[in-house]
């Protein structure tokens, strides 16, 4: 059964996951809308309570090294004054070979499930409309579009889900 891990996204585990992510996007990016730009995180981002990087593991002994499956992130957006607490999903990633078994759910709703224990209103993500499944892992995960937060050069699409 796999099981979660909280790291530093500088950790070698979710740094090598980060690093096969931001190749495959490189490498898939349509060419059309230029070249993709890497921004690597930093873990200050994803400390709690800002945020939280976590990698899922196959296996569910806690003491072995078991193999990385995948990994995301949740991140604190700055919000005016009383406006909702919101978070962002981000560097959500299922490595090729861990692929067809559901765990880019089990991420996303990991990661919902931490930013509503840090007091999240909301969460929401940007992305590629030519990243067909995840788009259509956000939008059956009950996300909807939303007006772009960001000027991310990546992202063709933006979404939302309130977490109440």
């Amino acid at each position: 059964m796999p099981r979660f891990r909280e790291m530093p996204v500088s950790a070698p585990r979710a740094s090598s996951l980060l690093s096969e992510y931001f190749a495959e996007r490189a490498a898939t990016f349509p060419a059309a809308q230029g070249g993709y730009r890497t921004a690597t995180p930093v873990d200050a981002a994803f400390a709690p309570p800002a945020g939280v990087f976590v990698v899922l593991e196959e296996g569910d002994d806690a003491s072995a090294e078991a193999p990385a499956l995948a990994c995301g992130g949740v991140r604190r957006l700055d919000t005016a004054p009383g406006a909702p607490v919101r978070y962002e999903v981000k560097h959500l990633f299922v490595s090729p070979s861990a692929r067809g078994r559901g765990l880019g759910r089990t991420v996303l709703h990991e990661l919902e499930r931490r930013a509503r224990r840090f007091g999240a209103d909301e969460v929401v993500l940007d992305t590629n409309d030519g990243l067909e499944a995840a788009g259509g892992l956000y939008r059956s995960a009950g996300y909807t579009a939303i007006t772009p937060y960001n000027d991310n050069p990546n992202a063709t699409a933006w979404y939302g889900k309130p977490l109440g």
